[in-house]
């Protein structure tokens, strides 16, 4: 698969395993993790914000340690990406710092706890990443993107709603100046009614999600676009839920392997034409 090459090749560029780092939530209780993947060429650089799904950001591999050596395959591979494109690439976990570091298994919605929600803790996570970075003399404060996948892709929605827990009036100079969501769930009282994220949306939609309706979220695209928002959505035929992980169970299926790349080549048109100056 090209776009792996193209990772693997652009992962000799810098240190094996990304720079731990440590924030403050904008719950302002929560010192989260997060590891940074950094460019080699010098900044200022314009930053993405990482959000992980519900089994969190380590590879289930992991077997009880949980730290940059041990991050899922696939937040190694877009961090790498981004890195190698000149971004400052933040992973943010959400898990760990409340005592879930293993995530939650497939089917365990209704019963996760309320300190992990989607709807009103992780986009505080994602706020006081956004404060973090913005802090750092390395980043152009007002061109900082977030990505989500999942549970992570959720957060995004609610996070890009102008009714975001964690920021005040917010904007594409006050707060993210793009998003992007893979296969989040779409149902959520968070984002039901109407939705206008305050600055341009990508979502990916997985036409085969075994976990989250592909209807119901090609519907809430529907009905956010003729209400006015700024909110692109691209379906993959065939794509199941989890597509671009980088695992062999998942690339043997030529409909991930085609999103996988689509997704990467959009996601760097979008972030490009929004962060860049």
């Amino acid at each position: 698969m090209r776009w792996m090459l193209l990772i693997a090749a652009a992962g000799c560029l810098f240190a094996a395993d990304p720079k731990t780092v440590h924030f403050e939530s904008e719950d302002h209780k929560t010192t989260l993790v997060g590891y940074l993947f950094e460019p080699m060429s010098a900044g200022p650089h314009a930053a993405v914000v990482m959000l992980h799904g519900r089994a969190g950001p380590y590879s289930s591999l992991a077997n009880g340690v949980y730290t940059a050596a041990t991050l899922s395959k696939r937040h190694k591979e877009w961090g790498a990406f981004w890195a190698e494109r000149g971004y400052v690439a933040l992973l943010v976990d959400s898990f760990k710092p409340r005592h879930y570091p293993q995530g939650f298994p497939k089917g365990s919605y209704e019963d996760r706890p309320p300190e992990v929600s989607e709807q009103t803790v992780r986009p505080l996570d994602a706020y006081g990443a956004l404060r973090y970075l913005r802090g750092r003399r390395d980043i152009i404060g007002d061109r900082i993107g977030v990505q989500g996948w999942s549970n992570g892709g959720m957060t995004v929605l609610v996070t890009m709603s102008e009714h975001a827990p964690g920021i005040d009036r917010p904007t594409p100079e006050t707060g993210f100046r793009a998003a992007i969501a893979e296969y989040p769930g779409c149902g959520m009282d968070a984002v039901k009614g109407r939705y206008t994220p305050y600055a341009p949306l990508l979502m990916m939609i997985a036409a085969a999600d075994e976990e989250v309706s592909p209807k119901v979220c090609q519907e809430f695209a529907q009905k956010a676009r003729a209400a006015g928002a700024n909110l692109e959505a691209i379906v993959y035929a065939g794509a199941e839920h989890n597509f671009d992980d980088p695992g062999k169970t998942k690339q043997s299926n030529p409909a991930n392997r085609r999103a996988t790349e689509e997704t990467m080549r959009r996601a760097e048109a979008f972030f490009g034409a929004r962060l860049r100056r």
